[in-house]
């Protein structure tokens, strides 16, 4: 049953808000850094390298459920530069948890949650494992900015399928190193961090845009 309710969860069909993201995606794009299906797999593996890594570690230690939320909502923000970032954070992470409130027992102090820590909530509630959250965070990471592109810039979607089936050993590999931190001792300042400056920098400008086909 888990892993159907893990299926569930990570589809972009789940209303939890994901069709409105694009991972900073849409700037890139505004600027053309990202053009094609080539730059589109380096954007890609840029971000769940980076913002990728910090949501898995997140979602993990969230689902295990070893600190109070507002330590770990503390961490989240420190692990955020971007105001435009956090807040895009909170409001998935709010739609996540009040989609997933109507099938698990969501808690309430959870209800404004970074996107991340949401993941990490509702995995554990739908009886799911740290491993489990962590893999769909890093799975989120890189399906956001993939599906986008279609739209963006007109891909074709089976070539960006099987790009996105290209990531599946690193989404492995970020979401068992996420699962780590869950299960040992570590402090959770050591969880990753990794940031992406030209992302941060690009969610300020993306809220200037007077026409923008996505929230993130």
């Amino acid at each position: 049953m888990s892993s159907v309710v893990a299926l569930l969860l990570a589809d972009g069909r789940f209303p939890s808000g994901g069709h409105a993201q694009s991972g900073g995606l849409e700037e890139a794009v505004t600027t053309r850094s990202v053009v094609d299906l080539d730059s589109l797999r380096a954007f890609v593996g840029g971000r769940l390298a980076t913002g990728g890594r910090v949501a898995a570690g997140l979602a993990a230690v969230a689902c295990a459920g070893r600190w109070p939320m507002d330590v770990l909502d503390a961490e989240a923000d420190a692990r955020m530069a971007s105001p435009a970032v956090r807040a895009a954070s909170r409001r998935q992470g709010r739609q996540l948890l009040r989609a997933a409130s109507h099938g698990w027992p969501v808690p309430v102090e959870a209800t404004s949650a970074h996107f991340a820590l949401a993941v990490g909530v509702v995995s554990a509630a739908a009886g799911l494992a740290p491993v489990d959250a962590a893999r769909w965070a890093a799975y989120d990471a890189v399906m956001s900015c993939s599906t986008a592109a279609v739209r963006l810039l007109g891909l074709d979607p089976f070539s960006v399928a099987a790009m996105v089936a290209g990531f599946a050993v690193a989404i492995d590999e970020v979401a068992a190193e996420g699962a780590a931190f869950a299960a040992g001792d570590r402090a959770l300042e050591e969880l990753p961090c990794g940031t992406a400056p030209l992302l941060d920098i690009g969610a300020e400008r993306h809220l200037t845009r007077e026409v923008r086909l996505f929230a993130s």
